[in-house]
């Protein structure tokens, strides 16, 4: 299985109250439980990010559930508009409890 690796990309600066755009990407096979194994023929067990949060200084910015049906490499896009300078974090949850996580500083002036 290839590694599970989060990426994000966020601005730098941003204006006090002004809209910016968050983007999201996880390296995620997203097995889905419904494929067999070609060599055993079993099946092979679901594995799929569940839960995605995105905090700001501690308080939920965005959350989603994902379903079974999303594609692997899952891509999330979404704006917040933020008041102060601060971290923030991004979590994706995984069927067996495994959480993938990175933090990024956003400067606001």
């Amino acid at each position: 299985m290839a590694k599970i690796k989060p990426r994000v990309k966020v601005p730098g600066k941003a204006t006090a109250g002004e809209a910016v755009t968050i983007k999201t990407l996880i390296s995620h096979p997203m097995e889905s439980g419904q494929r067999k194994d070609r060599k055993t023929g079993e099946l092979i067990p679901r594995k799929i990010i569940n839960k995605f949060v995105a905090t700001y200084n501690g308080e939920t910015a965005f959350s989603m559930d994902l379903e079974p049906a999303i594609s692997a490499n899952p891509y999330i896009e979404f704006s917040v508009k933020l008041a102060e300078s601060g971290t923030m974090r991004f979590e994706w949850t995984d069927d067996d409890g495994s959480v993938y996580d990175i933090e990024k500083k956003i400067e606001v002036a």
